[in-house]
């Protein structure tokens, strides 16, 4: 009986808890120790583990340096030696679905955010869980950690709702400073888009105004080393939510940052994307021969004039800055909770929301004065590129650099818009400096905090009320054996954003993605292998390609997936939700009319250079 007990993954977990902060871990890093019997009890609030969950915005697969990039980031290749670097992880496409998951373990779309609030359609937005914000039916892991003994921090982007109810503060986080858009400037608090008539931030559930000498990435460390510090660090374990703004639109960084990424990409993207390429095998994040998909997306660098050379470089080299600027504030922290004698009591989690951003125009000043940030006031004047009032982004070209080798980007399926960075990273893991090569998914970091913490998930009931139960697997098995396997061979995970579709099984991946970019067509890809979704396998396997395309009609049907709306586009929608929100001026009218065909303009500009 007792070794039946054993068995059950619950009990498991809270063993695995128990010997590793009862000092377990270090005895058997070599991983010939084995959790007994005689282990049984619960690790005492004092051994707990803090927690750091830090999330990049927009950072593409190899936008770090443990990942293949040429961008410096030495506190993120430390944590990366200090413990696993996930290289089959993925989340969703796009930013407040992705959010919904990590911190709920639930699909974004019974969480009630299936696509981003600003890019829902009408019809959509007349069934209760197609509204965009986080839903009264889950519970945020901050709120399972607060009511277990944990004090719980968030400083940064929020996106999941700021209503009645909706705010962090109001689902679990003791202390907040919280920017509720999709995104704002990182110099000062002004709106990025004019979708907003401002930028808005709020502290602790109030309206907050920034201060006169705010940077973003500076600024959140502040907050979370300020709201850390306000607790003696023997009182309770902490978990602290830090998700930055870096690298969303618009790209900003300091001067002494940009700097240091002057003329490293005067040889353009596929360059670049070639030498993360060489990069990442060397350091095994992917496998030898790994082939690559030029989308039809990327100019040709040597058709561009000097000028434009010139500017698309500056424009990569801000995002470089901003990545390392990014770093560096992490560093920051880590250095505050060595100092204060914490960090060797904390697990760090870093990654992404989704993959790189590719919205940015081909060339911003071929808009003239259509350009759509001349409304809020901003220039792209290249001596400022990057500083205040200066609105800058990186193209598709480059975004598919920051996403080497990988397809596609943000807002799309394919691996580029899904797959990205994962660490585990802290003192008490048993390995380090290693890689997982297994499949992991959002919604698992959710129960895999919770495991740290020692805290069961919930049920299908919490505080009197029916919820949707956590779905996503606990990965910690992955930290002790990262060869280990956490998804069965025929689990499922599927994934839905805005018709592009997905399903993950074993190795393989079927991924649908709509036109202009997309075909239109299922395809079967073996993840694994052909990590750049180079070759289709529909034809050779139709057998697994059928049941994947039925494993994918149960997900939608399960998790409540509506169709689209015909002839339904994301930055159409995000004009026409604009244009309905408030009464524009007619040069704003015009300018999110230009920004609607847009799109269909650059599939034209596509497809006549491709042709």
């Amino acid at each position: 009986m007792k070794t039946e007990l054993l068995k059950r993954p619950i009990v498991r977990n809270l063993l695995l808890a128990c010997a590793i902060w009862s000092g377990w871990s270090s005895a058997s890093a070599s991983g010939s120790e084995e959790i007994t019997e005689d282990v049984v009890t619960e690790p005492t609030q004092s051994r707990r583990p803090n927690i750091v969950l830090i999330l990049a915005d927009d950072l593409g697969f190899t936008d770090i340096a443990p990942y293949g990039s040429e961008i410096n980031t030495p506190s993120l290749t430390t944590l990366a030696e200090a413990g696993v670097s996930f290289t089959n992880y993925h989340t969703a496409a796009n930013c407040a679905p992705a959010r919904a998951m990590l911190l709920t373990g639930v699909d974004n779309h019974l969480a009630g955010v299936p696509n981003i609030p600003e890019m829902l359609a009408p019809e959509q937005r007349r069934h209760a869980h197609y509204q965009g914000v986080l839903g009264n039916n889950v519970v945020t892991v901050a709120t399972l950690l607060e009511e277990s003994g944990y004090h719980t921090y968030m400083a940064g982007k929020w996106h999941l709702g700021s209503g009645p109810g909706k705010l962090p503060s109001q689902r679990g986080f003791q202390r907040t400073l919280a920017l509720a858009d999709s995104g704002a400037d990182n110099w000062e608090q002004r709106p990025y888009i004019p979708l907003y008539d401002k930028a808005n931030w709020y502290a602790d559930g109030q309206e907050y105004q920034l201060p006169e000498d705010f940077y973003s990435s500076r600024f959140l460390v502040d907050k979370t080393i300020e709201f850390i510090d306000s607790k003696p660090p023997e009182s309770a374990p902490f978990f602290a939510y830090l998700p930055f703004q870096a690298v969303h639109i618009p790209v900003q960084a300091p001067q002494e940052f940009i700097d240091r990424y002057m003329g490293v990409y005067d040889s353009g993207w596929d360059k670049l994307r070639q030498q993360r390429l060489k990069r990442a095998t060397e350091l095994g994040i992917v496998k030898q021969g790994v082939g690559t998909v030029r989308m039809p997306t990327t100019e040709d660098w040597d058709a561009l004039n000097d000028e434009r050379r010139r500017f698309e470089a500056k424009r990569m080299a801000v995002y470089g800055a901003m990545v390392e600027a990014m770093d560096f504030h992490i560093g920051r922290l880590i250095s505050y909770l060595k100092e204060t004698g914490q960090y060797d009591n904390t697990i760090f989690i870093f990654t992404s929301d989704n993959g790189a951003e590719a919205s940015g125009p081909e060339d911003p000043h071929a808009f003239g004065p259509s350009r759509l940030t001349d409304t809020l006031g901003y220039s792209t004047d290249y001596e400022t590129l990057g500083l205040k009032g200066s609105h800058n982004t990186i193209s598709p070209s480059f975004a598919s650099a920051a996403a080497s080798p990988l397809a596609y980007y943000k807002f799309y399926v394919g691996e580029g818009g899904m797959r990205v960075p994962l660490i585990i990273a802290g003192k008490a893991l048993p390995l380090k400096g290693v890689l997982s090569h297994s499949f992991s998914y959002v919604t698992d970091i959710t129960p895999t905090i919770l495991s740290f913490a020692g805290v069961s998930p919930p049920g299908d009931r919490h505080g009197g009320r029916p919820i949707e139960p956590i779905t996503g697997h606990d990965i910690r098995p992955l930290l002790h054996n990262p060869a280990d396997r956490v998804y069965g061979a025929d689990e499922s995970v599927g994934y839905e954003l805005a018709g592009h579709a997905a399903l993950f099984q074993g190795d393989y991946k079927i991924v649908f993605n709509r036109p202009p970019l997309g075909d239109g067509q299922w395809r079967l890809f073996n993840i694994v292998e052909d990590p750049g979704e180079t070759h289709d396998l529909a034809q050779a396997m139709p057998q697994l390609l059928q049941r994947m395309l039925s494993a994918y009609d149960t997900y939608a049907r399960e998790n409540k997936v509506l169709p689209i709306p015909a002839g339904f586009d994301n930055l159409r929608q995000l004009t026409m939700n604009t244009l309905h929100a408030s009464a524009r001026t007619p040069v704003l009218v015009l300018l999110l009319t230009l920004l609607v065909l847009l799109p269909f303009y650059v599939f034209y500009r596509t497809n006549k250079v491709h042709s």
